[in-house]
């Protein structure tokens, strides 16, 4: 809604103005150039150009983890010991009923104080346990296995298929999101990544699109990604084309000329000397002047728009008094109706 609203403010503001914008804070092509290759370098770089804060994608975040024992996991022990079958049947007859739950992330096996497994791998338990184990009894094996577990999964929203998906310590962003289904027609510019609160640097149209691993981090449980729908990030389209549009921008960023092709592009009566981008704070825009010529000869990649811009093609001086005409027209033809109309009463000669 803020960015309609901003559109709005934007389509009064031009539709007061005769002509193309002529103050002060006017840049050329060369600066809008400039300023597209930034935003081709992805989501966090256009997130900047828009005045917000972005930090660095933590290395270890592409780093695989040991699964580790939690508070409420429930795991199953077992013994050998060639003559102490009484131990080994004791702690089978739990093990195999209702198991051990980890409860202050301490185990409780008979005939032993409370042993600290939450943290540590299945390995890590089953040697932590069995030293318990042959303090008393020499040559005690000790086999440690999961018989339930709180399952830690990603949390998804938004335009997905599944609600949630589990983690291992090796499950990456790519494979959660093909389980989830994301749409192609999603927006991946607005879709993000959460952890502990906080959004993650992760651009997701490099990772799907781009291929680009370096976005391809391991998950971990209780992260959670939201996959935003098309409309979440908007250009409009103003002025002189072929229809007045909100074009919507999935990706983050498109080329000038294919936001004007989406709008019917520019008429006879439009002024291809004057093609202007605004861009930023409505009092305060960034604005650029640009020609046709730059449209059809320079690469699409140089002349990148961004959500929130307003493109605007200024009216030919011809077309200002083309629609004066057509809107005095009536008028005339009123006044020529009266006329004949008044001649017969003997006021007109």
């Amino acid at each position: 809604m803020k960015t309609y609203f901003l559109f709005l403010i934007a389509a009064v503001g031009l539709a007061s103005c005769s002509g193309p914008y002529m103050g002060k804070e006017l840049f050329g092509a060369d600066e809008f150039v400039l300023d597209s290759y930034k935003i081709r370098e992805g989501k966090f770089s256009i997130l900047e150009m828009e005045g917000k804060e972005c930090s660095e994608l933590e290395e270890d975040f592409l780093d695989e983890y040991k699964d580790r024992i939690c508070e409420d996991d429930i795991l199953q022990i077992a013994l050998y010991h060639p003559k102490r079958n009484d131990v080994v049947q004791a702690v089978a007859s739990i093990g195999n009923t209702v198991g051990y739950r980890v409860v202050e992330g301490r185990v409780n096996l008979p005939d032993l104080a409370p042993i600290c497994v939450a943290g540590l791998t299945l390995e890590e338990a089953r040697e932590a346990i069995q030293r318990c184990y042959q303090s008393q009894i020499q040559d005690m094996e000790v086999f440690v296995g999961y018989k339930e577990r709180i399952v830690r999964k990603v949390e998804l929203a938004g335009m997905v298929g599944i609600p949630s998906v589990p983690v291992d310590g090796k499950i990456r962003l790519f494979d959660v999101l093909s389980k989830a289904k994301v749409p192609p027609e999603a927006n991946l510019f607005k879709s993000y990544v959460a952890r502990d609160g906080k959004l993650l640097s992760v651009d997701l149209f490099k990772l799907l699109k781009e291929g680009d691993m370096t976005q391809n981090i391991v998950m971990r449980g209780g992260d959670k990604v939201y996959i935003a729908e098309t409309s979440a990030a908007s250009l409009m389209v103003m002025g002189e084309v072929g229809r007045e549009r909100v074009v919507f921008l999935p990706y983050g960023f498109m080329p000038l000329r294919h936001a004007l092709a989406e709008a019917g592009g520019i008429p006879y009566t439009g002024d291809k000397s004057y093609i202007q981008v605004i861009r930023g704070n409505i009092c305060r825009p960034k604005i650029y002047t640009l020609s046709w010529e730059h449209v059809i000869h320079l690469p699409n990649d140089s002349l990148l728009l961004m959500p929130g811009d307003i493109v605007y093609v200024a009216s030919k001086p011809i077309t200002e008094w083309n629609r004066f005409i057509s809107q005095l027209l009536p008028s005339f033809t009123t006044i020529d109706i009266v006329g004949q109309q008044c001649g017969t009463w003997g006021v007109w000669p």
